[in-house]
C-alpha cells in the first residue's frame, strides 16, 4: 500500500491541483524612454486599484571619493547629482579644512608636508646667515 512513488509523477499532480494564476496583465512604459537602459530601471507596483503598473527605480548615488587617494568620504550623503542642490551643507561637506573634498588622513599630510617645508626654508635662512 505504501508504495514509492515517482518524484516528476508526484510534481505533476501537484501542478494539476495547483489554482491557476490570473493572466498577466500587460504593461506599458509610463515615460517616453523605450528601452530597458540602465535609466528606465522599473519594478512592477499593484496600484490601490489592483492594477498592475510600473514603478520606475532610480539610481543609486555614489559617495564621493578623496581627490588624493581615492577613498571613500566619511560624514557626506551619497546622493545623485541633481540631489546634491537640495542637500544643507552639513550633508554635503565635513566642518574641517577640506571637508567634503579630501579625506582626514590626507589633510594631516598636507600640513605636515608644508609645516616641513617652512622648517626646512627657515634652516635654510639660519645656514645662510651663518655663512655670512
Amino acid at each position: 500500500s505504501d508504495v514509492p512513488v515517482p518524484f516528476s509523477f508526484r510534481r505533476h499532480c501537484c501542478e494539476l491541483f495547483r489554482p491557476k494564476p490570473a493572466i498577466m496583465q500587460r504593461l506599458t512604459y509610463r515615460r517616453r524612454l523605450s528601452y530597458n537602459t540602465s535609466s528606465n530601471r522599473r519594478r512592477v507596483m499593484k496600484t490601490p486599484g489592483g492594477r498592475l503598473t510600473y514603478l520606475y527605480i532610480s539610481k543609486p548615488g555614489t559617495s564621493p571619493k578623496c581627490g588624493d587617494c581615492g577613498t571613500k568620504l566619511q560624514g557626506v550623503k551619497a546622493v545623485r547629482p541633481v540631489k546634491l542642490g537640495s542637500l544643507s551643507r552639513r550633508n554635503k561637506r565635513v566642518t574641517r579644512a577640506y571637508g567634503g573634498s579630501r579625506c582626514a588622513s590626507c589633510v594631516r599630510n598636507r600640513i605636515v608636508r608644508a609645516f616641513l617645508i617652512e622648517e626646512q626654508k627657515i634652516v635654510k635662512r639660519v645656514l645662510k646667515a651663518q655663512q655670512a
